[in-house]
């Protein structure tokens, strides 16, 4: 028996670094639209504590963007809303700017040029991508999601920020 506790535990150990590459942990989404369509890409990685989150996005309207973790790591066009709320394992209120905030998934907006094409960059310590209360690899996995309309970061639950557009789940890079 001590045999196979070892052996699970070494094979659970090897499983995460390979999930890292040793390094840091890192993360990526593969993001797609309402019609199932790669539309972009979002990366993650961490370091000192900090997730920095990249993502590369085409076919938006122009202009603002919200854009959340959401709880759950399954994306189902057309809604999306297989995605959940956005990710709160601390059950605070909504926005960046809410004195009572933020959402653990809660980021800046999003803005997509006059083509409809994104790159983003935002850095938060809100989440993880390591074991923990805050890992985005929770039991139900999250996802990156795009919403049709600016986050005004403030009204609970959601910054009044419409439908979801752009969906992708966040799986370990490896």
């Amino acid at each position: 028996m001590r045999m196979i506790v070892v052996l699970a535990s070494s094979l659970a150990l090897a499983g995460c670094a390979a999930m890292t590459g040793g390094g840091a942990p890192a993360a990526t989404a593969e993001l797609k639209n309402a019609r199932g369509e790669t539309v972009g890409t979002a990366n993650l990685t961490e370091q000192d504590g900090k997730v920095r989150l990249v993502v590369q996005a085409r076919g938006l309207t122009p202009g603002q963007h919200g854009i959340h973790i959401h709880a759950v790591g399954r994306c189902d066009p057309p809604a999306f809303t297989t995605a959940g709320g956005h990710y709160n394992p601390l059950g605070r209120k909504h926005g960046l700017e809410s004195p009572e905030g933020a959402h653990a998934g809660d980021l800046p907006n999003l803005v997509a040029d006059a083509s409809g094409n994104a790159r983003y960059e935002a850095t938060t310590d809100r989440v993880t991508l390591r074991d923990g209360l805050l890992s985005v690899f929770d039991g139900d996995g999250s996802a990156i999601v795009v919403h049709e309309k600016a986050d005004d970061q403030k009204t609970d639950p959601t910054g009044d920020s419409g439908g979801r557009v752009v969906c992708g789940v966040i799986v370990p890079r490896t």
